[in-house]
């Protein structure tokens, strides 16, 4: 069976396009369909500067949201990246492997790194090096294919990249994964900046929608959006980014093809206040469950305390078998050591 790895980070509040890119597909398709792992990957969240108390918070708001989107841990394996040393493990080594070249390559690093130096602060060391963190995270689990948006793709290269020199350097090691992409909405944008992705972590909150936004905060959100000069309804993702944005919401929230959907509308008023409502549908369910979850917090921790379980089990062969291969002296088991003492005691 496939076997599918894939991760959110808490760095905020996950929106609209978190659910429509990604943890939709997840919970329809691949965690019926592949042997699914899906991890809250909080050491990311450290490359920047945070709060140490919000990204608890939101670390059990991703996973407590990822079970209200429909994942099901009978069916997949959810956790928390942090309770599974592994993934540090592995990331040095793979640093090992990785070149300084390739890190400053990184389309995400120069961006965030500008970010950074604009707001006044320093740029961490980890902001530099997490896509060898994100490529353990792969690689330990042997996965196949790894669902991601447009803007991680490079990431899932250079984790093909890795993979392949560490094989061939110090022999087969890593399945070599591929990175798959949803197709209507894998990228939803900023209904305030049509030519930004709608990210989490952004400072501007009126052209987000989050998961947990009340349903008159999503309308009011979705009828401001920015649009396009002109009045005709016309998909162009190139020249009408604003209404080709709205477009792909709507259908991605109630089907249909965005090219189709705007021949049903002779104004810009009618195209938002259906995908608003289209909206509001489409996160009604998953916020009911969010708040049957926060009722019985025991229930998301034993999800999660059961699942790094599993999921250490999973990567340390994996890992091991990476530190053997790259040279280094396999630890010696403690029953081993204390009957190699007491031999010793014994002469």
């Amino acid at each position: 069976m496939t076997r599918v790895f894939s991760g959110v980070k808490p760095t905020g509040h996950l929106t609209l396009g978190n659910y429509l890119g990604a943890m939709r597909r997840w919970a329809a398709v691949d965690q019926h369909e592949a042997d699914a792992l899906f991890c809250v990957v909080d050491l990311h969240a450290l490359t920047v500067d945070h709060d140490p108390a919000r990204v608890r918070r939101l670390s059990r708001q991703a996973a407590t949201l990822l079970l209200a989107s429909g994942l099901d841990p009978e069916l997949c394996t959810l956790f928390v990246q942090s309770h599974v040393d592994e993934h540090a493990r592995l990331s040095y080594v793979l640093e090992c492997v990785a070149t300084d070249g390739e890190m400053r390559r990184m389309i995400q690093y120069k961006e965030k790194a500008a970010r950074e130096q604009r707001r006044g602060g320093s740029v961490r060391l980890s902001l530099l090096t997490y896509p060898v963190l994100m490529a353990a995270d792969i690689l330990a689990y042997a996965a196949d294919e790894v669902p991601v948006g447009d803007d991680q793709v490079q990431h899932v290269e250079l984790t093909r990249d890795l993979a392949v020199r560490f094989n061939q350097r110090y022999g087969h090691t890593f399945v070599v994964p591929r990175a798959t992409r949803p197709g209507v909405a894998a990228r939803v944008m900023n209904l305030q900046d049509p030519t930004s992705k709608m990210g989490k972590s952004d400072d501007v909150g009126p052209g987000i929608v989050y998961l947990l936004d009340e349903p008159d905060v999503v309308r009011k959100k979705v009828m401001r959006a920015v649009t396009d000069s002109g009045r005709e309804v016309v998909y162009d993702r190139e020249a009408r980014p604003g209404l080709a944005n709205l477009l792909e919401i709507l259908a991605a929230c109630s089907g249909g093809s965005p090219e189709e959907l705007s021949g049903a509308y002779a104004s810009y008023g009618d195209l938002k206040r259906d995908t608003a409502e289209a909206v509001v549908e489409v996160l009604r369910p998953v916020q009911e469950r969010h708040k049957e979850l926060c009722a019985d917090p025991g229930h998301v921790e034993r999800v999660l305390r059961d699942g790094a379980e599993r999921a250490r089990g999973m990567a340390r062969p994996t890992v091991d078998a990476a530190y053997r291969a790259i040279g280094l002296l396999p630890a010696v088991p403690e029953a081993a050591a204390d009957a190699s003492r007491a031999a010793v005691l014994r002469v």
